[in-house]
């Protein structure tokens, strides 16, 4: 064994040094290596048998069906994990009844990777509406049913039931957004974090090829699953904290009596000029505020001696615990404000939140990876088409992506709704240009079906390809949750010159006829780089641009980090005038969001007259879904902001529509022009006093209902009229028909 790898062996559990890990290529081979690689990662004892294996080192376990392609996580870490030498198999959604599904492969001899798959498992089953759904994209055949509820938990528990002694090591991202105590939107309760349920032995978040990679060399060299506590992007239970470590308790809002003005622990803890941070940092908690907030306000977390001069080497938050966060809603919100502003790899610090007799240690989050090791992942050898198993059987999933290239990981937007950012972080990882421009050609030379037409060239946003902060020192001491909100941080790189000769490049290619940009745009970004906007609208919209404004009201837009329409409207004028000079009848397609916290009725009939006068008529409509983890989700459960500072006497709370009726109306709002909502439109409208907007008149937003419709209407409302004043009411209508 190497000397990197013996110092790693032996390092002490909870050290409180971060320790420096190869690249990922640097590792010595483990001895396997000269049984692999195999054309699919094997999924059955015959596959096993034909490579030469008699047995696996790592078996992955997910709920997504089994495609050789970089954009599905189970490939990428099989084949990473291959490329050290290790034996990969895939049980891909096993029978979750039966834990003979699971012994198909045998035992490994290191451990059971599980996976819920691309997707949470219950974002995956459930609409919005908590309505079961029919289809799976990310199965053979379009297939729902083929995995379960919380399937992280349900296939971890199933790998212990079959071997009891197994390590199990879950990851993916059900893993990342459930790592804590978090809000269930499908039960509608806290639940504890997934490690607790699950049994698993070690957490994994976030793109986890840096430590799984480690971590798998060191379960090869002996070392005890249990002992090995000092990984980034790790969480595991512990009964005790290690020694030498230095709590700073974080179990509170405030403290009885008055408030002295403390240091706040969530300024940077170093010098930072990050838009002169302090203020930024004001201006992001008080909303569009410039005023700095009184020290009536300030989250009163720790006192002075605690503050920020501590080292995130040696000091570790202890959050309020799982029964803390389930009985007090303010406790929760401040527990992910916590969580949010301890997701910087360069100066976050472990998180410990108590659950029953454990604690669960989160670990930093993971390093970036080096452009090197970015282009090393995406560089194995992919067949980039589903297991042969499958056959003929179409899997929607990758029919989507099969002629597209993923350039980049992360998000620095920072939206409210949105848990990118808790999984992938907000640091932009880029792939070199070559290492682009060679996938776009294995796509055309080894695709099948392949005719031309890159399908797109993006990421989690289509355009912050190698924007990074220009200042490294900057980067690792910000604490700042979005770098684009409520301003664009003077730090922040917005040249897209590399992104645009990428695009040029790539369309120069032979045999390539069209590259098209599908993924989201973050359009205040595009407006700062015409000649990016020119580009792209000239060379690579397809007829259509979807772009996400998400809502048209300030108030709902700063509850979602998003900007506002100002940057909608400079980009509109770009897109329109590229358009006409190359001689082309494009459109914009903006995305909204309904019943999102922060939106009340009047908020979304704003919407709806914005939409109608700007002559939209929107025919896909997303209802806020309160994914696990999100700071737009504790918004909808707590009905408190965890964007400002919290206290008890704040009473500020978040408009969040909760009932099916109201979410029901938030949709229909968004499509006023269907037929079928009108009715409903009219009923909500009559409610809140505007009736002006029922008519044939410009500003109305729905036309007067038809006869039949009003005499039902004037019959539903005489049956809600009390039957005294409705006994009246005929008396009275007997007088005039007397008289008459």
């Amino acid at each position: 064994m190497s000397s990197a790898l013996q110092r790693q062996a032996n390092h002490p559990p909870g050290s409180h040094a971060d320790r420096q890990l190869p690249r990922l290529f640097d590792y010595p081979k483990y001895w396997a290596e000269c049984l692999t690689p195999a054309p699919f990662l094997p999924m059955s004892r015959a596959e096993m048998d034909q490579l030469g294996w008699d047995s696996c080192d790592v078996i992955i376990v997910t709920g997504d069906a089994y495609v050789d392609h970089p954009s599905f996580g189970m490939a990428v870490i099989g084949r990473t994990l291959e490329a050290q030498g290790f034996r990969v198999g895939i049980i891909s959604q096993p029978d979750w009844s039966d834990p003979q599904s699971l012994r198909v492969l045998g035992e490994p001899n290191l451990y059971f990777g599980v996976t819920a798959g691309n997707m949470d498992s219950m974002i995956n089953r459930y609409t919005a509406d908590r309505r079961i759904r029919h289809d799976d994209a990310y199965t053979a055949g379009d297939t729902g049913g083929k995995r379960p509820d919380y399937a992280l938990t349900v296939y971890s528990q199933l790998c212990k039931r079959a071997y009891p002694n197994s390590v199990v090591v879950a990851g993916g991202i059900e893993a990342s957004l459930r790592r804590l105590a978090h809000y269930d939107y499908w039960s509608d309760k806290v639940k504890r974090s997934v490690l607790m349920d699950s049994t698993a032995d070690l957490l994994l978040f976030g793109n986890a090829e840096r430590a799984l990679i480690d971590l798998t060399h060191r379960l090869a060299a002996g070392e005890p699953v249990r002992e090995i506590r000092d990984l980034r992007g790790t969480a595991f239970l512990c009964r005790t904290i290690p020694e030498g470590w230095r709590e700073i308790d974080s179990t509170r809002i405030d403290q009885p009596g008055s408030l002295p003005r403390h240091k706040n622990p969530y300024d940077a803890p170093h010098p930072s000029d990050c838009d002169d941070a302090k203020s930024q940092h004001a201006a992001v908690d008080a909303g569009h505020s410039a005023a700095p907030p009184q020290p009536s306000q300030v989250v009163n977390l720790v006192p002075d001696t605690q503050a920020i001069e501590t080292d995130p080497s040696s000091t570790y938050i202890r959050m309020p615990s799982f029964d803390a966060v389930t009985k007090d809603p303010a406790l929760y919100a401040h527990a992910d404000r916590i969580f949010h502003r301890e997701t910087n790899p360069g100066n976050a610090r472990p998180l410990v939140q108590n659950q029953g007799k454990n604690d669960i240690w989160i670990n930093p989050p993971p390093l970036p990876l080096e452009t090197a090791e970015l282009d090393w992942v995406f560089e194995q050898p992919y067949k980039r088409v589903p297991h042969p198993s499958y056959g003929d059987a179409k899997i929607p999933a990758y029919e989507m992506i099969r002629f597209s290239v993923n350039i980049m990981r992360g998000c620095f937007g920072g939206c409210t709704f949105c848990s990118i950012t808790e999984h992938e972080g907000r640091i932009i990882q880029s792939r070199s240009e070559q290492s682009i421009l060679d996938e776009v050609e294995k796509i055309r030379d080894l695709t099948p079906g392949f005719t031309g037409v890159i399908s797109d060239l993006g990421g989690p946003t289509a355009n912050m390809y190698r924007l990074n902060c220009k200042d490294k020192r900057i980067e690792e001491s910000c604490r700042r949750p979005s770098c684009v909100y409520p301003t664009i941080c003077v730090n922040l790189e917005t040249d897209h010159s590399h992104t645009t000769a990428l695009y040029r490049k790539a369309r120069a290619l032979k045999g390539v006829k069209k590259v098209v940009v599908a993924s989201g745009l973050r359009y205040d970004l595009a407006v700062r780089d015409p000649e990016y906007v020119k580009e792209l609208v000239t060379h690579h919209v397809g007829g259509y641009l979807k772009i996400a404004p998400e809502h048209s009201e300030e108030e709902t837009l700063a509850k979602m980090m998003k900007p506002g329409m100002g940057s909608y409207y400079e980009f509109k004028e770009m897109f329109e005038r590229f358009s006409q000079q190359a001689g082309k009848k494009q459109y914009l397609i903006p995305y909204f969001i309904s019943g999102h916290p922060g939106s009340g009725d009047k908020e979304m009939l704003a919407l709806a007259l914005w939409l109608k006068q700007n002559d939209f008529r929107v025919d896909q409509v997303q209802n806020f879904y309160p994914s696990p983890m999100a700071s737009a989700t504790t918004m909808y459960h707590t009905e408190r902001n965890p964007l400002r500072p919290l206290n008890r006497n704040n009473t500020e709370r978040v408009l969040t529509a909760r009932s099916p009726e109201q979410r029901t109306l938030h949709k229909a709002l968004l499509r006023y022009h269907d037929t079928d909502n009108w009715p409903l439109l009219r009923k909500a409208l009559r409610r809140m006093g505007r009736q002006d907007l029922i008519g044939a008149e410009k500003g109305c937003l729905v036309p007067l209902e038809s006869r039949r419709e009003r005499e039902l209407y004037q019959r539903e409302q005489r049956k809600k009229q009390p039957a005294s004043r409705l006994k009246k009411s005929r008396a009275s209508q007997r007088g005039s028909r007397g008289r008459r």
